[in-house]
């Protein structure tokens, strides 16, 4: 699998894409919302989509953009980077992190317990 990289911009842009199936620059910029130019997000799209991670349709006199890469696949190559560059390789650490967030709540505690159970039946 090649691995998907974004930069913090391309990011937040892809992530306003993931929520809500595609946007025009105009729809991307409000979402974001800080100032930014059109120009400045229209160059974000534009590099996303010579990336490979967006395409694009004529609406109108506009462009609509949409993911070609789902997030979940994204997710899991930056966990990798994440895993490698701050817990030294280990997902034991990493899952470690994860359930000592005092955030989570009990639900999401016992569905977390039940995915590791899943996954253990998978390897035995």
């Amino acid at each position: 699998m090649t691995e998907i990289t974004f930069t913090p911009r391309e990011l937040d842009v892809m992530s306003i894409l993931w929520r809500s199936g595609s946007g025009t620059v105009n729809e991307v910029r409000e979402a974001l919302g800080e100032e930014l130019a059109y120009t400045s997000v229209l160059s974000v799209l534009q590099t996303l989509e010579e990336k490979g991670y967006v395409r694009h349709e004529p609406e109108g006199r506009a462009y609509r953009y949409h993911p070609t890469v789902e997030p979940g696949r994204a997710g899991s190559s930056a966990l990798s980077r994440i895993r490698e560059a701050v817990f030294q390789g280990s997902a034991e650490l990493m899952f470690a992190q994860f359930v000592s967030d005092r955030g989570l709540k009990r639900d999401e505690l016992e569905r977390m317990r039940r995915l590791l159970a899943e996954r253990m039946e998978e390897e035995s």
